[in-house]
């Protein structure tokens, strides 16, 4: 009889109300589960440091040796992945001796800038990673020993420090990218102190160092996302590293002001420069635009131009390579994202297609239509080149006209054009801004889906998948869950996936959390809560909801539908047992005459919607579903009658729908006491509101109420009145609405009172939660 409660502590009015019967949809999250909700599951857990927060600035998976390598501010971090972090390696890298003083006298922040961030970890040979930090404005280089694979060991190595300028940015927060390729990093960064020399920078190999032409104007304010070498084919020679950004330039069609346009731009790994021009720069370097837009009324457009994310989800032998992207919006009309997917293969037409033109600073851009030299700018010396009567075994081999040609059209005409021509998934006036984007490929019993992870900047993470329906251009979107990874709101800056370990590596600011990527027993006990889920990952195996199996030997009794979520469908032939379970006892209620009465309902998913139907006593008709008005209001949490009548006597149901599945979530008989009968329970001698001179009820009846009243409440609630209570019953209310309250309310404002009062002297015995 807990419902009644809402009947003594709920008064009215704006506690639970949103102005009518809620409209949930699949853009709300199935499953939200707090920071100690995933800790107390054992579906998380949480590293900060020795000293309670990391800095957090760089993030390397090593799957090989089983660790996790951790950059932060003066020190860096292994952690092994086979357990739960109780014993990590720490090495402290200080910046060198004067360098903090130095960095504070050129005005920088001495507690957030002036100090060696490690932004650079990538593996360099078997035993080693090249770690760089900023070094307090002064970027510094080294080598860093962590062993053999089986070993947990770190400790930097003091003679292999060298500088760091054009490896690793100068500030903490400003964005960059890298990627280390046969020895040598590629890196793409503002490179001098005040961030203002954009370039793509290649250097600790044999080779001699290249970079950007800087009078080529290149790069526009770049914001660098993700740097990787992609092979193009399965010649060695041709491979390449692509870099993905956004930049700022002055508008395409000549007009006035600048726009954010984002980029894939792509250098030969084999580059060597020019012989007398672009000397020691790049001779390979390409860009095109990545596209990424909504398609509307006309030929217009919204497009979301500011990259913020990158994931490659590398495919099966014989596939093209999927690229995940993550986009903002830059309008000041709305806020939103947007993610593109787009196949390698067509990244590698854009550039086999015609180079953008521009005959004049106030010109459009269009195709250029003249004679293209050979080799063809941008290509690679390969086998392609290197024929004979072609001896083109390097770039310092090319013609001048090929590097002239090269360097005065790096831009290519036709942007890249994401999957299907438009986002696979868009989210508009979102409360959180998305950061961080990885993908898993799952397969499912009724196909394969991509499972989206989203980072946000209040430290949750989004699981999401977009289905394609087979009719419909615009895909469904499907929140499976939101997990509150840090107990702080803190943006994710870092997320990486082991695909073999079924975990999510998550780095924010304050450290890192590793969390699982599913965990199936959450979604509840039975076939139709397991198949509403949704979850790739999850499957009803005819005892429980658990892990998704392909080739499982229990096949025949796996249920799973993605596409559709239909239980009514997939649930056929279950247990009698199950079946049973699902049906629900009628609790009877009790509510005063004139007085508020809360019925609650709450339902198991937010993406279902709730439906009251009313069966009246004697009545031989079927239910009929219950009309709301400003009298009886229909709230998240169930239903509210503002002031009762004895006409709203009767057994109430409340029925979840959702994705057209329908099922009762409770069932209440609601009696309605009137003021005749109140007489009988409560005599006016006993009443709460008649006080004797010592200011208390002087009848043996005294506690019979608050008895009652505790038993309708039940102890497990008492956390839940006090706020309730505190919301209804404000001082200034009660002291002007005394008068009126008695005879009419009296349960609803005095009894308020002392079960508050009598609430307060039972938590003050209770030990509580800490």
């Amino acid at each position: 009889m807990a419902p009644s409660a809402w009947a003594v502590c709920c008064l009215l009015g704006g506690l639970l109300l949103r102005g009518g019967s809620p409209n949930p949809g699949p853009s709300v999250p199935r499953l939200r589960l707090s920071f100690r909700d995933l800790l107390s599951a054992n579906r998380s857990a949480i590293f900060l440091g020795p000293r309670g927060s990391l800095d957090l600035q760089a993030l390397y998976l090593d799957e090989y040796r089983d660790r996790l390598f951790l950059g932060g501010r003066d020190a860096i971090y292994s952690l092994r992945l086979d357990q739960t972090w109780p014993d990590p390696r720490e090495v402290l890298w200080p910046p060198q001796p004067g360098q903090r003083e130095e960095c504070v006298h050129k005005g920088r922040d001495p507690l957030v800038e002036c100090a060696n961030f490690v932004r650079v970890l990538h593996p360099h040979n078997r035993t080693h990673l090249l770690a760089c930090g900023t070094g307090a404005f002064q970027p510094t280089c080294a080598l860093l020993a962590v062993g053999h694979r089986g070993e947990h060991v770190l400790h930097l190595e003091p003679r292999s420090m060298e500088s760091g300028r054009g490896r690793c940015p100068h500030e903490p927060s400003r964005p960059f990218a890298s990627t280390f390729v046969g020895g040598e990093l590629y890196t793409g960064l503002n490179a001098d102190f005040l961030g203002h020399e954009a370039m793509i920078f290649r250097s600790g190999g044999p080779r001699p160092a290249l970079r950007s032409d800087s009078d080529q104007n290149l790069l526009h304010d770049p914001r660098f996302v993700l740097a990787a070498r992609i092979p193009d084919n399965s010649d060695p020679d041709d491979d390449k590293v692509y870099f993905f950004f956004s930049e700022t330039v002055p508008s395409p069609d000549g007009g006035p002001g600048r726009v954010t346009i984002s980029r894939v731009g792509r250098v030969c790994v084999n580059d060597a420069g020019g012989q007398r021009v672009l000397v020691n720069k790049w001779s390979t370097f390409l860009k095109a635009r990545l596209l990424c837009s909504v398609p509307g009324p006309g030929s217009a457009e919204t497009h979301f131009d500011q990259l913020e994310d990158v994931f490659l989800l590398w495919p099966n032998s014989g596939k093209s390579l999927e690229v995940y992207a993550l986009f903002s919006t830059v309008s000041a009309v709305f806020q939103g994202y947007a993610i593109c997917v787009y196949h390698m293969a067509d990244i590698w037409e854009v550039f086999k297609g015609p180079f953008a033109h521009q005959d004049g600073p106030q010109h459009q851009w269009g195709p250029y239509g003249g004679k293209v030299p050979f080799p063809r700018p941008g290509m690679c010396p390969s086998k392609m080149t290197a024929q004979p009567g072609r001896p083109f075994g390097s770039t310092k081999d090319y013609p001048d006209e090929v590097l002239q040609f090269a360097r005065a059209h790096p831009l290519m005409f036709r942007p890249v054009r994401p999957r299907r021509g438009r986002p696979v998934l868009v989210k508009t006036h979102l409360a959180q801004q998305l950061r961080q984007i990885v993908v898993d490929r799952v397969e499912a019993e009724d196909g394969t889906y991509d499972v989206i992870f989203l980072g946000t900047d209040s430290g949750s993470v989004l699981k999401v998948i977009a289905l394609q329906g087979a009719g419909s251009a615009e895909p469904e979107e499907v929140v499976l869950e939101e997990l509150q990874v840090f107990k702080v709101p803190t943006p994710i800056t870092e997320m990486e996936i082991s695909v073999k370990r079924q975990m999510l590596y998550v780095g924010s600011r304050l450290g890192v959390a590793r969390l699982q990527l599913h965990q199936c027993e959450t979604y509840g006990s039975a076939c139709a809560e397991c198949c509403l889920a949704r979850d790739p990952y999850c499957a009803w195996d005819g005892a429980s909801c658990t892990r998704y199996r392909p080739g499982s030997n229990k096949r025949r009794f796996r249920r799973q539908d993605i596409r559709h979520g239909n239980p009514a469908l997939q649930c056929l032939g279950q247990s009698q047992e199950e079946e049973t379970a699902g049906l629900v006892a009628t609790t009877t209620v009790y509510g005063t005459e004139h007085n508020s009465t809360f019925l609650e309902c709450l339902p198991k998913s937010p993406q279902a919607a709730a439906h009251w139907f009313l069966q009246r006593p004697g009545d031989e008709r079927p239910e009929q579903q219950v009309k709301t008005d400003e009298r009886v209001l229909q709230t998240e949490q169930g239903l509210l009658f503002r002031r009762l009548n004895r006409l709203d006597a009767g057994t109430y149901t409340c029925m979840t729908l959702e994705h057209g599945f329908s099922q009762v979530v409770v069932r209440l008989a609601l009696e309605v006491i009137v003021p005749a009968q109140l007489d009988i329970l409560f005599p006016r001698e006993t009443r709460p509101e008649e006080p004797t001179a010592r200011g208390g009820p002087t009848s043996p009846y005294s506690k019979a109420w608050y008895k009652d009243i505790m038993q309708l409440i039940g102890f497990a609630n008492l956390p839940r009145v006090d706020e309730y209570c505190e919301r209804v019953w404000c001082p200034s209310r009660s002291r002007t609405r005394g008068k009126q309250a008695k005879g009419k309310s009296w349960v609803g404002l005095e009894l308020g009172k002392k079960v508050k009062s009598r609430v307060q002297a039972e938590r003050n015995r209770t030990p509580r939660e800490v």
